[in-house]
């Protein structure tokens, strides 16, 4: 049974990170090791996780690295640790008692598979399907779609990502330098397809998160984030990125103003600005 390390990344919610710990002390793999990261909450998520959880030891990042940055700090600690495979879950997500046994067992099936990803599911929905293991990006247009069925991944999502320990030494970690929060798991797929790994789902594994949880659905700030690291993606890899930044930015910009929300149009523009 190989080794695998389970990596949580907290940010002022302690609350859904409880329950998603408790959800993965319910996991029917038993080679596990858990590694809550608390990526400098201004809450009291430490103590709080500390005292209720017995035996947690939460490592503190001291700031706010973003996604990429805090969950590199996790990766690094379970590699050091002689850890298998890293499996990446959303703090606010929970998880099916069978989800990390049908995705190592997908990912020992298969040698070049670098990473594996989950079926995810609407949390309030819990038979809709939020994506399947991951999503696509038209380099063309900007656009970045999840899967929501069977098919093709360019990326698989961050929500739920089983990564395997070769596959990371060669590519490297999440590009925390660049993306600070958005896309991060997008330029990792498509770093481990270019080295010749091949991305799949585990499709028994079910995993149900809240979207968006962390910063809220429609927030400016999530606008602005998600502008600035698409417009860093598309530079990295877009076969012409000032026609597929402009489309990106451009959609985004008109669909907010046809809703009247002035001011996160201002968020997407900021941006792209900030790029």
């Amino acid at each position: 049974m190989k080794r695998v390390a389970i990596v949580v990344l907290n940010w002022n919610g302690w609350r859904d990170t409880l329950t998603c710990i408790a959800s993965l002390k319910k996991l029917s793999y038993s080679n596990v090791e858990l590694i809550v990261v608390d990526n400098g909450s201004s809450d009291g998520s430490q103590r709080q996780m500390e005292a209720l959880v017995p035996g947690l030891k939460v490592l503190q990042t001291g700031s706010n690295l973003g996604f990429g940055g805090g969950c590199n700090a996790g990766i690094r600690q379970a590699l050091e640790q002689g850890a298998d495979y890293v499996w990446l879950i959303n703090s606010d997500a929970t998880v099916g008692a069978d989800a990390l046994t049908e995705m190592v067992q997908v990912a020992d099936g298969q040698a070049l598979l670098g990473a594996v990803g989950s079926v995810v599911y609407e949390v309030d929905k819990p038979d809709r399907i939020q994506l399947w293991g991951g999503g696509q990006v038209n380099l063309w247009t900007g656009v970045s779609r999840h899967q929501m069925s069977p098919g093709q991944l360019d990326f698989v999502s961050g929500a739920s990502i089983l990564l395997r320990r070769e596959a990371l030494e060669q590519v490297g970690l999440f590009d925390d330098r660049i993306f600070f929060m958005y896309w991060e798991d997008s330029d990792l797929g498509f770093r481990l397809r270019q080295a010749g790994w091949r991305l799949g789902v585990a499709e028994k594994s079910r995993v149900w998160h809240k979207l968006s949880a962390s910063l809220g659905k429609g927030s400016r700030q999530l606008d602005a984030y998600f502008t600035r690291s698409g417009v860093r993606f598309l530079r990295r890899y877009s076969p012409v990125p000032r026609l597929s930044i402009l489309m990106m930015v451009g959609r985004m910009v008109v669909k907010r103003l046809l809703l009247a929300e002035f001011g996160r149009a201002r968020s997407v523009l900021s941006g792209y600005f900030s790029a």
